[in-house]
């Protein structure tokens, strides 16, 4: 794993970016360059190319680099600056064992308050995961994918579930773009959302946590094959 920051970060607060400032033009540039793979786990963030790039001061890339920071994205090393955050294969391994526990967790708590309205945006979600897919818009499947899982998992009865859940999607965002780089793995996507559709339909909260869970086990067995390439 890159090594750790050293600067303050010590359990502070998530940054927070104002919307329409150009923190939040350099933090949406930076998720979209991290998205492409231009910014690769373990490449160096060089601030001031960004800044040329997007036509602003060093101070909104860093205030942007900070709330990354805060997700687990990026890492701060001193006197080296900031890294695309890199995992080993073990690191990511005990994310998604983590992942399985709380997700299986938050599946069976939100399965009997799924209403329609919940269903609809579950539908929605997955329309727009075909669609990104068939476009290869790789930044635009992930926000869907992205919405289309918490429309399943999200119940208001369980905040620090999800919370945790939340934050271990945000660590390992940079490899689920390596991961629907490869269009075998977004039509896999697509394909698991309809189970996954099929299980919340019938109210059959076993098959629906299997269904994730092998959604899940796919996508680590991708990157698997991906980072032994690396």
């Amino acid at each position: 794993m890159t090594p750790t920051q050293d600067h303050a970060s010590d359990g502070a607060a998530p940054q927070r970016v104002q919307v329409g400032t150009t923190a939040q033009h350099a933090l949406e540039s930076l998720r979209r360059m991290i998205v492409a793979g231009e910014l690769r786990p373990a490449g160096r963030v060089r601030q001031e190319e960004i800044a040329e790039m997007l036509g602003v001061s060093i101070a909104p890339v860093r205030e942007a680099l900070r709330a990354l920071e805060q997700e687990g994205q990026v890492t701060y090393v001193a006197r080296r600056g900031y890294f695309v955050t890199e995992l080993r294969l073990s690191d990511l391994e005990e994310i998604y064992e983590l992942r399985q526990l709380l997700e299986a967790k938050a599946a069976r708590a939100a399965l009997p308050t799924l209403d329609e309205d919940a269903l609809e945006r579950m539908e929605l979600a997955a329309k727009d995961c075909v669609d990104a897919a068939e476009a290869g818009d790789v930044a635009a499947e992930l926000e869907a994918n992205r919405r289309f899982h918490f429309a399943v998992l999200d119940s208001p009865d369980q905040p620090h579930v999800m919370r945790l859940i939340r934050l271990l999607w945000d660590s390992t965002e940079s490899y689920r773009a390596l991961y629907y780089n490869a269009e075998k793995s977004r039509l896999e996507a697509v394909d698991a959302h309809k189970r996954i559709l099929a299980a919340v339909r019938k109210g059959d909260a076993d098959k629906l946590v299997a269904e994730l869970d092998a959604h899940r086990d796919r996508a680590l067995e991708m990157l698997r094959g991906i980072l032994a390439v690396d």
